[in-house]
């Protein structure tokens, strides 16, 4: 059995996400950050260089103008990294597509060439946009309930693995001494007709480097977390506490054994923001220093985005967290229930609430390089995570990840020193899906098999008795 190691993803968000009020003024980090294609093809080299699995790309459909920095200007998943394909060899590139608001056959189309662009390192995080407002860009007059969400994904991520394998991986021949581009029985047509897809196919490219990219997931509502242990090969998830993440991990790993998929081929892979500095009270500074910069004004107005850009800005502060109804029924509703639940478990008001929310993005690998090490190490051996993604601010403090933390951990074997593969999958360790037509002929032609032989057998043991029946009779009388 393999040796297992961790797995690192870098998740580039330029100016900064989500509490991340002033990172656009370092003096690193260039204004236009997130629309620089420089930018962001020079962080994944960097990750390259450090042997990343793969780098991540958020995205959502909708924003308002209290959206995260990030969020008000950013280039589109794909485009981006076909960008990023063509200067890098062996990172994986992994995009946000949501669900709700594309068709199946345009995305299976746009990931599977990336998937040929990259030579075979595409990866798909699936989400199904969870701020309400994005149903206004596309036409609708409300956003999907969370059944319909979710009946979509699950349905969408069928249509699209259905569309990879439209192609058997010989159907193209390409022989031009015979005159035989294509194998016409190498290619299928889906014919999919469901609750709300239709989708005849076949998709109009051939079968990629690995088969079909990697699918990631993230959601923690109980429908997200039935989606991910359903289709995905990893999850991207945050967890402030080990207790918390090996909680998240079991359960989702048995929930998968429970669909019938070996759950070691699902990976957890969290998010993390990795605080360092030369000793642990420096890097327990630095962390002060960094949440100190959140704005209060720009907390509250982002603590509207679970609630589906609720404005919490006509409340009382200090007066009980509001009643707001059900506002967040077809937004971030889980992340919104928790909050609620927070704030009347606690008693806390509206004021406390925000300045918990500032808190709660401490980081659990704040310290030293052999602090944070330390740490990684200890969640990753007891089953807290299988891989981590780190967010890709300023280059030097990824440096620092880079250059301090990750030999201390590969020293310890805890991280591989050089890539595996060429592909995405296989440096995550994760097979390669098999065609289902070719499947299906193998195994016709394995039991084709296995009935010839025992016919053939069946023949032979009718031979073998008359034999011995003859051999056993008495003695024919001699004239």
């Amino acid at each position: 059995m393999p040796v297992r190691t961790l797995k690192l993803g870098a998740v580039l968000i330029g100016v900064g996400g989500p509490g991340q009020h002033n990172t656009w003024l370092n003096p690193e980090i260039p204004g236009d950050a997130s629309v620089d294609v420089r930018w962001y093809i020079a962080r994944a080299q960097e990750a390259e260089a450090a042997r990343f699995d793969h780098v991540f790309i958020v995205d959502s459909q909708f924003i308002t103008a209290d959206s995260p920095n990030h969020y008000l200007s950013r280039l589109e998943p794909l485009t981006l990294l076909s960008a990023i394909a063509v200067h890098t060899h062996h990172i994986g590139l992994v995009g946000t597509i949501t669900t709700s608001y594309n068709e199946p056959f345009n995305v299976a189309r746009r990931l599977a060439s990336l998937d040929h662009i990259s030579g075979g390192r595409a990866g798909w995080n699936v989400v199904t946009s969870g701020d309400s407002g994005t149903a206004g860009n596309y036409s609708r007059d409300e956003h999907f309930d969370y059944p319909t969400r979710y009946g979509r994904a699950i349905e969408h991520v069928r249509v699209a693995q259905g569309l990879w394998d439209s192609y058997e991986a010989d159907a193209f021949p390409r022989d031009k001494e015979r005159g035989v581009f294509f194998d016409r029985s190498r290619q299928h047509a889906l014919n999919h007709a469901g609750e709300y897809f239709s989708v005849v196919g076949p998709l109009n490219l051939e079968r990629t480097p690995q088969g079909q990219p990697v699918i990631f997931q993230a959601g923690d509502s109980e429908e997200g977390r039935d989606l991910g242990a359903t289709i995905a090969d990893a999850i991207f998830t945050h967890s402030q506490t080990l207790e918390q993440a090996q909680a998240f991990r079991t359960e989702l790993r048995a929930r998968a054994a429970a669909k019938g998929r070996d759950p070691e081929n699902l990976l957890i892979v969290p998010g993390i923001s990795p605080i360092i500095a030369d000793t642990d009270e420096q890097a327990r500074a630095k962390e002060d220093a960094i949440l100190g910069e959140g704005s209060f004004d720009r907390a509250l107005a982002e603590l509207g985005r679970p609630f589906g850009w609720h404005d919490f800005s006509q409340y009382d502060l200090d007066a009980p967290f509001p009643e707001v109804g059900d506002v967040a029924e077809r937004s971030f509703r889980t992340h919104a229930e928790a909050i609620t639940k927070l704030a009347r478990d606690n008693s806390l008001t509206l004021r406390q609430v925000v300045e918990h929310q500032l808190r709660a993005r401490r980081s659990p690998f704040v310290g030293s390089p052999l602090t944070v090490a330390n740490e990684i190490e200890r969640w990753f051996t007891a089953g807290g995570f299988d891989g981590v993604n780190i967010t890709v601010n300023a280059p030097s403090e990824f440096a620092r990840f880079t250059d301090q933390v990750l030999p201390i951990l590969r020293e310890r074997g805890v991280v591989r020193s050089e890539y595996e593969s060429t592909t995405l999958r296989g440096n995550l360790g994760l097979p390669i899906p098999e065609n289902r037509y070719t499947a299906a002929r193998r195994q016709a032609q394995s039991a084709g098999d296995a009935q010839s032989a025992g016919d053939a057998q069946s023949a032979g043991e009718v031979e073998v008795a008359g034999e011995v029946e003859a051999d056993s009779a008495p003695p024919a009388l001699v004239s």
